[in-house]
């Protein structure tokens, strides 16, 4: 796929946790992941993205990394990893790991060093700061679990700094040592041979030195796009001082130059109210990451002028940088977008081809989360089943992430479905009833199902450059209908419409359309005249511009 595999790439999310459980103690592993990668292959992806597996005491479920350079026994061992690895490589996939830079577990090495004294060698690699006078924490930031990002330690007599849990402290970015020791982690596995890294909270990594107090957000910047849901305090700051700091651009461009070394690839998550400008930044041609995604269509809201909006607001930031984005409408911290976007709650078949021929789609790379091949739902986890710590915080109005983190299904029929053989615990988070019946093996068998839709539609985009790298534009059409155009310097066109309601809609072309052949998509109807369309609810059209013959020479 050449250096820029990474462009316009359709990357699938794996969850080690809940993909596939290959010993029989309730949690998934990397062995179970290499075990059904076939799964992921026959998808026709370019690659797959894990979610952490580093040696962690599991508060935040691996995003407390103990150590970086060491698998959890949980999840097996660096041999398996290299097993992995290796089938991945044969299969034609390529592998993008997670790496959590902006901060540690508390349980991690550097940590425990640096809050022995505040005269070790590491003193300053987390960050520390005195209380105020009060005895109050130094500024007002606020963590995104809740509470205060500031955590007391008596052995210092000082605080430390956690954006999200308290056993999840925040290392020093300005400090060199700091960037040197991580730019050696990274180094670590690109000899293993990855292929790329997710950064997770990668604005995170630097913070106002001042400690300045962050100003109040507005009443209408706390509905907007958000990393948090309203209810959370977090959504009611500004968040100027604590993330997105200016300095991070010098350091993502070390980082920049390490991958380059070794041809790896970098996907930032970029979590931050105005995301566009900061992804934009973040991705600029050649100098820092190759590509970021931010939360833009992780909301609720899925109404034509939100996307346009979200969508419209990134290219016009990519523009002034030649960044390159990454779109997503679902992953492991939200609710699977069958529930999220649907109506009610309810199944709808349609629904969930749209959403996902929206999202391959767009311009950009695309990352497909572990089940939203199957349609799956949000699932219902019962509070004395809950994991999650975000969750039991601010439960019941937020019920946790735990939902869209469930046991992948791979049989109907099977123990745990097909999960695990249970032959030492239940699964971590139990099998939702409700996916039983959308699982792997059923679905494989129905060549109407979702599953033979989205590896039809995502084998058929391969071939599709103008889907892959193509410029895209909107036309103006009303609620709701989204339509947009993607095209190329030679004049080559690709139009989508989309209708965005379970009920029928008609739109009036601003130009001749013929159906484009041999895309999976269904759901629209020309009139003969090509000028009007007939789409159904939920439907699809893709087109291209109809060709009008030359008109011959005169004798």
């Amino acid at each position: 796929m050449g250096k820029d595999w990474w462009r316009g790439a359709v990357i699938y999310q794996i969850y080690p946790r809940s993909f596939m459980d290959s010993n029989g103690d309730g949690i998934g592993d990397l062995p179970g992941i290499t075990a059904r990668l076939d799964h992921v292959a026959q998808l026709g992806v370019d690659a797959v993205w894990i979610s952490p597996f580093f040696r962690s005491p599991m508060k935040d479920f691996g995003y407390d990394v103990a150590d970086y350079r060491d698998v959890d026994p949980i999840f097996g061992t660096l041999a398996d990893f290299d097993a992995l690895l290796a089938r991945a490589h044969a299969l034609g996939l390529k592998v993008i790991i997670d790496q959590v830079l902006s901060h540690t577990s508390d349980q991690h090495a550097w940590f425990q060093e640096s809050r022995s004294s505040r005269d070790n060698p590491r003193a300053d690699w987390y960050v520390w700061a005195d209380p105020k006078p009060d005895g109050t924490p130094p500024s007002n930031w606020l963590s995104v679990f809740g509470g205060s990002a500031w955590q007391w330690d008596a052995r210092r007599r000082q605080y430390y700094l956690h954006s999200f849990l308290a056993e999840q402290p925040d290392l020093n970015f300005h400090h060199p040592e700091v960037q040197d020791a991580l730019l050696g982690e990274v180094r670590f596995w690109c000899e293993r041979g990855v292929d790329g890294f997710r950064f997770d909270a990668c604005n995170h990594q630097f913070h106002d030195r001042q400690l300045r107090d962050n100003p109040p957000a507005a009443a209408e910047e706390i509905g907007g796009v958000s990393t948090v849901r309203v209810d959370n305090p977090y959504a009611m700051q500004r968040h100027l001082h604590d993330k997105s700091q200016p300095e991070n651009l010098a350091f993502l461009e070390r980082l920049r130059t390490l991958l380059d070394a070794f041809g790896a690839a970098a996907l930032g998550e970029v979590g931050d109210e105005n995301a566009p400008p900061v992804m934009a930044r973040y991705t600029e041609a050649g100098k820092r990451l190759h590509m970021a995604y931010s939360f833009s269509l992780l909301t609720s809201e899925r109404s034509a002028r939100h996307l346009r909006g979200q969508v419209q607001a990134l290219e016009d930031a990519l523009a002034t940088t030649g960044g390159w984005g990454c779109w997503a409408v679902s992953n492991h911290d939200v609710p699977r977008v069958a529930t999220r976007w649907g109506a009610g709650g309810a199944t709808d078949a349609a629904r969930d081809r749209l959403w996902l021929a929206l999202l391959l789609s767009l311009r950009g790379s695309a990352c497909l989360y572990q089940g939203e091949e199957l349609g799956l739902p949000e699932a219902e986890v019962p509070f004395e089943r809950l994991q999650d710590p975000y969750g039991r915080a601010f439960w019941p109005e937020f019920k946790g992430r735990d939902g869209c983190r469930t046991p992948m299904p791979w049989q109907t029929d099977g123990l745990h479905g097909g999960f695990s053989t249970g032959a030492s615990a239940p699964p971590w988070l139990p099998v939702f009833a409700d996916h039983l019946p959308l699982a792997v093996d059923r679905q494989a068998a129905d060549a109407q199902s979702m599953l033979a839709y989205s590896r039809a539609l995502i084998h058929w985009r391969r071939g599709q450059p103008l889907l892959r790298t193509g410029a895209l534009r909107f036309f103006d059409t009303p609620e709701p209908l989204l339509y947009l155009v993607r095209s190329n310097d030679a004049g080559a066109a690709l139009h989508a419409v989309f209708n965005l309601s379970d009920r029928p809609q008609t739109l009036a072309l601003p130009a001749p359309l013929q159906p484009l052949a041999g895309h999976p998509c269904t759901g629209g109807a020309l009139a003969a005249d090509g000028t009007h369309l007939q789409l159904a609810p939920w439907g699809v059209f893709l087109a291209q511009p109809t060709l009008v013959p030359h008109a011959r020479p005169a004798a």
